[in-house]
């Protein structure tokens, strides 16, 4: 018979440490536990995408009809709730035409010619009072096909808002066009008058509507009208509801900082094919 281990003062036996429990297999298959409706309908919805996505794996496992019948269920729920939400959505819009873009950006056919012409009228006369302030540069190369047709919609251009143009050529100039890092022609750029701010506004063909718009933004950029963030902002949306800065700062960055003070480098200096 063996004697009892001694215990006491002088005596020491280290204790047993209990045996660790098995890390679950992630992989295991464990059915998903679907609360009552009532209790599912104060879930967040990344809580009940995820329910979905464990009964979705399950029920294509087990490959058993209820299991299937259960993934659907919360598919519906899903949907009845997203439907909700959007019905809710409607309703705040009508109470909140701000929140709406339907208020700046009407759906009917005349009512939008009707506001495309008072946008075109406004970015025009914002062009034509800064048109001795900017001026326009293309750059090109003799072998540039594409050149010949954005060339015409430059002119344009100048036509219409009374800016002058200029074409380079950089295979006669190449020290400008290292200058001013361009290398795809055409490249039209914006340039001020007695500053070093340039901006490019094309590089490649463009529309004469987009080059005009994008001439538009930039030097309202320039100037300093407008912050970098209002950039997207369209003709006449000044404030409204397609002006991101409309309602405050939605940036980190200081909403004081100048968008003049982000852009600069040197001015073009050149006569080479100026139209009068």
């Amino acid at each position: 018979m063996s004697e009892p281990a001694k215990q006491g003062y002088w005596w020491y036996a280290p204790p047993t440490r209990p045996e660790e429990p098995a890390a679950p297999d992630p992989d295991a298959l464990i059915k998903p536990v679907i609360p009552p409706m009532g209790e599912l309908a104060t879930w967040t919805p990344p809580r009940i995408h995820k329910l979905i996505e464990q009964q979705r794996d399950y029920a294509a496992t087990v490959l058993t009809v209820d299991a299937v019948a259960d993934f659907w269920r919360l598919e519906d729920f899903a949907r009845r709730k997203a439907r909700a939400f959007a019905g809710l959505t409607q309703i705040a819009m009508l109470q909140h035409p701000e929140l709406n873009s339907k208020s700046a950006n009407p759906m009917v056919g005349d009512a939008r010619s009707e506001l495309a012409a008072w946008k075109d009228q406004v970015r025009r006369s914002y062009l034509r009072a800064h048109s001795n302030e900017f001026a326009l540069v293309m750059f090109s190369r003799a072998t540039c096909g594409y050149c010949r047709v954005e060339w015409p919609i430059v002119q344009r251009f100048q036509d219409e808002m009374g800016w002058q143009v200029t074409l380079m050529d950089i295979d006669k100039r190449p020290d400008l066009g290292q200058r001013f890092g361009v290398e795809v022609t055409p490249t039209t750029m914006i340039i001020r008058r007695g500053s070093k701010q340039r901006m490019v506004i094309a590089a490649g063909v463009e529309t004469y509507p987009n080059l005009a718009q994008m001439a538009y933004q930039a030097v309202k950029l320039l100037t300093g009208d407008i912050r970098p963030e209002q950039f997207m902002t369209g003709a006449g949306e000044e404030d409204g509801f397609f002006d991101a800065l409309a309602n405050g700062p939605v940036g980190a960055g200081d909403p004081r900082t100048r968008s003049s003070d982000m852009l600069g480098g040197d001015l073009v200096e050149t006569g080479e094919e100026r139209r009068p």
